[in-house]
């Protein structure tokens, strides 16, 4: 006799999963973190069937999603690294038919993964951060003395946060300035694409592919350029790479180009406009930073744990497994949930306080395992420049209207951040 179907899951439980599939959730941090919040406590592994939507599983919980990433064996991520539509989904599915997919790390398992990872990796490794240090700095104080040229207000997230991580990382790349601003906007399109205000057309994904088309002729054009004529940066490295005695074919190679340049620039422009943001709505953590600015460290990692900006990668089980005693059958994905984990209460004492002192800070932000972040130490030092420069200077901040947050399912944060203040 067959076994009769699962109940329904409550309405509230329901709705709180759906929410993850909507952009608009990420622009309403209350909304986000009540659905979060209830799917840890009574759902940690919530089935989701969304509207427009291949199903999935949502992990929230520190400890599922800590042992996931480490299982890379089992838990791949191709082929669904990122929560899409079905119509996104098969757009890109043609473009990969076409040969024309990104092929970026992030979206590959081994044996593939750890031979394409160690063409940049020594790039973003700590010591060789140290030798960009004086390089950071003086790009933060550039930033920060941009902020006293605008007199007593500005929009942070867009006139300061986006700007500075963009000259970091395209400068490391080896980019002209003059295209600085051009990629800028191609990077808000891409992980903008949900939003009404960045993304390009109406968010189709045909739009969306036409990003990506814009970037990967930029790319082949930069890798054929660096092959004709090899500098020492980063894109000489990239386009010169060869793995197995053969070069990078050059969709990869563009590929790899775009992740840095894409994800090396939105997480830590979205890291400092809510660190600032999160600042000045507890006044008290900002006097304490600025009379302790050796708690600098730690509170970089409290505003990297407070934002949150990836805010999901997908994983597909490779076998018929289980997470927290729910079954996951071969071919099923999951979802983990990066701002979940970073709230989770049995992981972080009093989760929704903000405290730049915070011991220890076991955040997920940055994943975990073979996949965890590749510039994770370029992130940390670019954030704590900006605020070692910053914070000194600043004799007065507070919200001049309010901030907005960029619609996104995958990369994001404050996309608008109005403030007035006074530098010294």
């Amino acid at each position: 006799m067959p076994s009769p179907p699962a109940p329904a899951p409550p309405p509230a439980l329901t709705q709180a999963g759906h929410a993850l599939a909507s952009p608009r959730t990420y622009t309403d941090e209350t909304h986000l973190h009540d659905a979060l919040t209830l799917l840890r406590h009574q759902a940690p592994v919530h089935h989701v069937d969304a509207p427009g939507y291949h199903p999935f599983w949502a992990v929230t919980r520190h400890t599922d999603i800590l042992t996931i990433e480490r299982d890379h064996t089992l838990w791949l991520n191709a082929p669904r690294p990122v929560l899409r539509t079905t119509a996104l989904d098969h757009a890109l599915h043609t473009r990969r038919q076409q040969g024309k997919a990104l092929t970026s790390i992030v979206h590959l398992d081994e044996p593939h993964h750890r031979p394409l990872r160690a063409v940049a990796a020594d790039w973003f490794r700590p010591h060789a951060m140290r030798t960009l240090h004086t390089r950071i700095r003086d790009l933060a104080r550039r930033h920060v003395d941009l902020m006293a040229q605008h007199g007593t207000t500005c929009d942070f997230a867009r006139q300061i946060a986006a700007h500075y991580p963009l000259y970091v990382i395209l400068t490391l790349l080896g980019l002209p300035e003059s295209d600085f601003p051009r990629m800028l906007h191609l990077t808000q399109q891409l992980f903008g694409h949900d939003d009404d205000e960045t993304g390009r057309g109406t968010g189709t994904p045909r739009d969306h592919t036409g990003v990506l088309e814009d970037l990967f002729a930029y790319f082949h054009h930069l890798t054929a350029t660096r092959r004709a004529h090899p500098t020492t940066d980063l894109a000489s490295r990239i386009a010169n790479a060869r793995i197995d005695g053969r070069l990078l074919d050059d969709n990869t190679a563009a590929s790899y180009y775009i992740l840095i340049a894409t994800a090396g620039h939105d997480t830590t422009s979205s890291t400092i406009a809510g660190g600032l943001e999160a600042l000045i709505r507890h006044p008290g953590q900002l006097h304490r930073l600025r009379q302790d600015p050796a708690l600098l460290p730690s509170a970089v990692e409290e505003m990297i744990r407070w934002v949150s900006p990836v805010k999901a990668f997908m994983r597909t089980a490779a076998a018929d497994t289980h997470v927290r005693g729910v079954r996951i059958g071969q071919g099923e994905s999951v979802l983990l949930s990066y701002p979940s984990a970073n709230r989770d209460e049995d992981v972080f004492d009093e989760p929704f306080r903000f405290d730049v002192g915070r011991e220890p800070n076991r955040h997920l932000a940055f994943g975990f395992g073979v996949h965890f972040c590749l510039g994770a130490a370029l992130a940390r030092m670019e954030v704590s420049a900006l605020f070692a420069e910053l914070l000194p200077r600043l004799a007065r901040v507070e919200l001049d209207g309010e901030p907005a947050w960029t619609a996104t399912t995958f990369v994001g944060g404050l996309k608008r951040l109005p403030i007035r203040y006074s530098l010294t």
